[in-house]
């Protein structure tokens, strides 16, 4: 099978300090990647490289045989809006929140060339009660919903345009217990039934457990293990790795 994403060496630096450097790997098409970490290990750096949120020193970044990274401008955003999402942690960085429910999911697809009012709404309010939103909110404003519902609804507007490859940085991050369990049980069956890819970076191990089909385990900017995420979890080899299970197991 051929990748869908080819990440070779990227690095990323500022000044003496390490963001992230020689990452390497590839991602299957319909595959979940974990990356996991403690702060400052340095997975949302070579996430948002990846992404193109930032410009990365060296490597490169190979989707159906391009390299994004040399992409213009005018092409990443069109990828972003295409086939790549971006799930950030607080929701209010991937919504516009004076525009209704209704309104941010229509946007994307408007991106993509819908013009149709009435079959926009259609489908908006369809992905609302995807997201479990009831499609009597949809002239609401995100800023009317709980936090919970902000990330749903963010889902919602990054997967309406049907994505190949989504990244999501901490995408439960800062959400009560019970609605994170709502919404990752919400997030696995949307990636499974759409045949998403998913690069999914978070310090919850539960939510890699949950989600990802390999893990890759990252300390100071390096990638210090990866592989399958049960057997990587189950039977850590890299002591840092060791660490991070160990602390999990003793909360």
């Amino acid at each position: 099978m051929t990748p869908l994403l080819q990440v070779r060496g990227i690095e990323k630096r500022y000044g003496t300090r390490i963001g992230c450097t020689d990452v390497s790997f590839d991602l299957y098409p319909g595959e979940v990647m974990g990356i996991v970490g403690e702060s400052g290990s340095g997975k949302s750096t070579m996430l948002s490289c990846l992404a193109g949120h930032q410009p990365s020193d060296a490597g490169q970044v190979i989707f159906e045989g391009q390299d994004v990274l040399t992409l213009s401008e005018a092409e990443r955003r069109r990828l972003g809006r295409t086939d790549w999402a971006f799930v950030h942690q607080n929701p209010r960085d991937g919504l516009r929140m004076n525009v209704s429910a209704g309104g941010n999911v229509g946007e994307r697809l408007m991106a993509v060339g819908a013009r149709h009012y009435g079959d926009i709404r259609h489908t908006a309010t369809g992905w609302l009660e995807r997201v479990e939103i009831s499609s009597d909110r949809i002239d609401d404003r995100p800023r009317q919903f709980s936090g919970g519902m902000q990330q749903r609804l963010q889902i919602a507007r990054n997967l309406v345009t049907g994505p190949r490859l989504v990244f999501m940085d901490e995408p439960t991050g800062g959400l009560d217990v019970s609605v994170q369990a709502r919404l990752l049980d919400l997030l696995r069956g949307l990636v499974r039934r759409m045949g998403l890819s998913a690069i999914i970076v978070t310090h919850d191990l539960a939510v890699v457990r949950l989600l990802a089909d390999r893990l890759m385990v990252m300390k100071g900017g390096h990638v210090v293990e990866t592989g399958l995420t049960d057997q990587v979890l189950d039977d850590p080899q890299h002591a840092y790795t060791q660490l991070l299970v160990s602390s999990v197991l003793q909360v």
